[in-house]
């Protein structure tokens, strides 16, 4: 569930990214957040109902198979009850046979013993007729109670193809998360690599929620109040670009940072919204410099200083917030095919 999660989450995270710089654009991206964290919860309450059906049908499995097992002993204690009845009426049979034959012989005899075999085969033929009736009941019961096991192990067989079906869902679904959490885990191991020369330099490479995280530091992207790249920084994002380039099945969403000191500008730029945004759009022009990257992998998004990395009141802690984050995130067709399919 956690790695469904943090997919999910990347996901919202893809679907974010494809907004823009400016403010109404902005308002959009807001209002497709908040339709896919409501798709988020929709799939994750899916995957519980799942769950819950998979728990619920495991349950009503181990009752039938309980069921199962009275119902066979109970047709084993019938079958004995009709193997008695049909010796018992064997053994009548005999006794009728045997006292019809003294009943003729008797004809000519004694009227008082003729009564008695009489009496006698009239009763043995009453209990005949009786263990009769008992035999033909037993067998209706027998046809009934195997035509109930006939249907239970049809219920039987349909819950287990359903649950068989639910565990191959399950196990694609966990197939697929932990082949994104492999590919995270390649791509940072790749980052790392490309940007080794700059690791002391205000660049910081983390994994969160899916996705890598490449955080670059105001001092080596800009000088203060600029989003003209330094040089060492373009060398920095070239790094980045030619490991794009050759993952491309890896989406990129650039946002600029700023730190809460209120920017004043007189053209374009006026305030840190415009500032973080035109931070993240230069970065966004130098990465695609590199031409196998296409474009629609990659948007461009402002957060002004509104999702700070540290808040204290220090010139420290601005100078941890004034950053551009690069967020590169797998994409999730492959995830959303097995979700649609459900």
């Amino acid at each position: 569930m956690k790695n469904a999660n943090q997919i999910l989450i990347a996901f919202i995270a893809i679907i974010l990214s494809t907004s823009c710089v400016t403010q109404k654009r902005y308002a959009d991206l807001e209002d497709k957040y908040k339709k896919c964290s409501n798709d988020l919860s929709g799939i994750e309450k899916s995957k519980n109902d799942v769950s819950v059906l998979n728990n619920e049908l495991n349950a009503e499995i181990e009752k039938m198979k309980r069921q199962k097992a009275d119902n066979e002993s109970e047709s084993a204690m019938l079958n004995n009850k009709f193997a008695k009845l049909e010796s018992e009426h064997a053994q009548l049979s005999t006794d009728y046979s045997s006292l019809q034959l003294k009943y003729n012989k008797l004809l000519t005899g004694n009227r008082a013993e003729t009564q008695d075999v009489m009496d006698a085969l009239q009763k043995t033929q009453a209990d005949l007729l009786k263990k009769e009736n008992d035999l033909k009941k037993s067998e209706a019961d027998l046809l009934k109670l195997q035509s109930q096991l006939n249907e239970k192990k049809a219920n039987l067989d349909i819950l287990t193809e359903q649950l068989d079906a639910k565990e191959k869902k399950l196990n694609e679904l966990q197939t697929i998360l932990d082949n994104k959490d492999k590919q995270v885990a390649d791509l940072k191991n790749k980052i790392t690599a490309a940007l080794l020369g700059f690791k002391d330099k205000g660049l910081t490479i983390e994994t969160r929620n899916g996705k890598v995280y490449v955080s670059m530091d105001e001092k080596l992207l800009f000088a203060s109040g600029s989003w003209n790249v330094a040089e060492e920084g373009k060398n920095a994002l070239k790094s980045v670009a030619k490991v794009l380039e050759l993952n491309k099945d890896i989406n990129v969403m650039i946002e600029g940072h700023t730190d809460n000191i209120p920017y004043s500008g007189s053209g374009q730029v006026k305030d840190n919204w415009d500032l973080s945004v035109m931070r993240a759009t230069a970065i966004v022009k130098i990465l695609l410099e590199n031409k196998g990257i296409e474009a629609n992998r990659i948007a461009a998004s402002g957060r002004s200083q509104y999702v700070p990395v540290d808040l204290a009141d220090t010139k420290e802690a601005r100078a941890k917030n004034r950053r551009t984050e690069i967020i590169l995130t797998p994409k999730l067709d492959e995830l959303l095919k097995v979700l649609g399919d459900n």
